[in-house]
């Protein structure tokens, strides 16, 4: 069997995970053109540095550069992430239209919460929460040890909790 190219071996390795890094980079960037933007240059330095890659499984390796990527770019810029997102979509819609109405509201109540973590919290969050990535994964990612990405994911969780509760009561009054 003839040895694969590493063009042939990043698309194997590599470019399943494409879906996730975008998902990572919406959440960082907080705007989908720059999130295509950041993506398309993490994989660019991927493939430039495909050759150090170790391991077996290259998501954990991939977000990890997304990551980096999108920090860069605002380092770069110095700018400030905008606060829009764009839509969420759902697999299960709503019934009638007040129960949509309802479901979005959550959404957005949700994504704002989410939206006013610190990064780090956000990082976290996001990983673990919507790319379903285990804390030994995160931890490479954020280079950070796993108790870090548990006390992270811990202190993230207890915010959104108290943002969620604020939303809600503020919607009782």
């Amino acid at each position: 069997m003839p040895e694969l190219t590493k063009l042939e071996r990043f698309e194997q390795i590599v470019m399943p995970h494409t879906n996730a890094a975008y998902n990572l980079a919406r959440w960082l960037m907080r705007n989908e053109q720059d999130a295509e933007d950041a993506v398309q240059e993490a994989f660019l330095r991927a493939f430039r540095f495909f050759d150090g890659f170790q391991g077996v499984d290259g998501r954990a390796w991939l977000l990890a550069i997304v990551r980096n990527t999108c920090r860069s770019w605002f380092h770069r810029t110095a700018k400030e992430a905008p606060a829009e997102i764009d839509e969420v979509t759902l697999s299960c819609p709503a019934p009638n239209a007040e129960a949509r109405m309802l479901r979005q509201a959550d959404i957005d109540d949700v994504r704002g919460c989410i939206e006013e973590l610190p990064a780090e919290y956000r990082d976290t969050i996001v990983l673990r929460e919507m790319e379903e990535m285990s804390y030994k994964e995160i931890a490479e990612v954020l280079s950070a040890p796993i108790g870090t990405v548990m006390s992270r994911l811990a202190r993230a969780r207890a915010r959104l909790q108290d943002c969620l509760m604020l939303k809600v009561k503020g919607t009782r009054a």
